[in-house]
């Protein structure tokens, strides 16, 4: 799609300095633009990168300087270019409609009005989706499963029994949700599988990453509160509960019948042990290794994981630990020179 710069200002609400019959053909990031291309600069501090850059335009804040190009000033730069991005690179507008005939959907399936299921999905019996739900190719849907409406399931995500998605929800390629958990008894040497009887419930607006799992409860459900949004390959195991809202980065790791409260962020690479209980708007740095609860408010660091000011103090102590070990080597020469002195002197 082309546009000059005065269409996406008017699109945007935003401002323009400049010649807004600039030709805008494309829309990227400050390092890859070129001529023809609309870039977004959010922070002041980019001005020097913006002025060296190639792009023909951008999109700026109401306290950016000006740095030679044409811009746009908007409140909301990110809103503002999303925005544009999309009237730029504008999706297929041929969008397939109702259930392939080369998908297998069940008899006894149950499936809303305006529901998409594309080429080499499979719904299993008496699964029920909702309204304007999207289901992609080589999606498995097992028995049971109850999917809200207006959600959209990207392919190869599997979705075991009895699962439960809610609405307005995205699940992006190759997730697994419910799956057997990691539960096991030392019966006669050998490791017995436990009974893996319950089911995995996705409250409404959740977002899950690609190749994320999610194992279902035990007996009852795994819960996965409304609004959280879950990054790639981030592990969840039985009979969990995460709260509202919360921010998981890329691989975290969720030990069994743990439960966080609303607004709990955590870093990439977080580990939970089992049974720990995490407060509401908790945040944990990444790499953090979670081995006893946190209360409310609380920011926690390191492995194992301790309150902010608690691992900044351990970590300056770190720090200075090769000064302290020369200091030390040198205290224990003084020391040996002196008591070698000493027996010279009895002597």
């Amino acid at each position: 799609m082309n546009f000059v710069l005065n269409d996406l200002a008017s699109l945007v609400g935003g401002q323009i300095s400049g010649d807004g019959n600039v030709p805008i053909h494309g829309a990227t990031i400050i390092r890859d633009a070129g001529q023809g291309d609309i870039t977004l600069a959010d922070n002041p501090s980019l001005a020097e990168a913006l002025s060296a850059s190639n792009a023909s335009a951008a999109v700026v804040p109401p306290d950016f300087t000006p740095v030679g190009i044409p811009v746009v000033t908007v409140e909301n730069v990110h809103e503002s270019f999303a925005k544009i991005i999309a009237a730029l690179r504008p999706h297929s507008q041929h969008r397939a409609v109702g259930v392939s005939a080369a998908a297998h959907v069940s008899r006894s399936a149950v499936l809303g009005p305006n529901v998409i299921v594309h080429p080499g999905a499979v719904i299993g019996d008496g699964v029920r989706i909702g309204a304007n739900t999207e289901i992609h190719s080589g999606v498995q849907i097992m028995a049971g499963t109850s999917i809200g409406k207006e959600t959209t399931i990207f392919p190869n995500v599997v979705l075991y029994q009895h699962t439960v998605v809610g609405d307005r929800v995205l699940i992006h390629a190759g997730a697994v949700i419910g799956a057997y958990g990691f539960g096991y008894e030392l019966q006669d040497g050998k490791h017995q599988k436990c009974e893996q009887l319950g089911y995995v419930v996705i409250e409404d607006d959740v977002e899950i990453g690609a190749s994320t799992a999610i194992d279902r409860g035990t007996y009852g459900a795994t819960t996965i509160g409304e609004g959280t949004k879950i990054d790639d390959l981030v592990m969840i195991g039985h009979n969990c509960r995460i709260g509202r809202h919360n921010l998981l980065c890329s691989q975290v790791g969720i030990a069994g019948s743990c439960t966080t409260g609303d607004y709990v962020v955590m870093g990439g690479q977080v580990g939970l042990r089992d049974h720990v209980d995490i407060g509401h708007r908790v945040l944990i740095g990444a790499k953090s290794g979670v081995m006893r609860s946190i209360p409310d408010g609380e920011v926690h660091l390191g492995t194992p994981a301790t309150p902010e000011r608690e691992q900044m103090v351990k970590q300056a102590a770190w720090a200075k630990l090769p000064e302290m070990r020369r200091q030390f080597k040198m205290l224990q020469r003084q020391v040996r020179e002196f008591g070698e002195q000493l027996a010279r002197d009895a002597a």
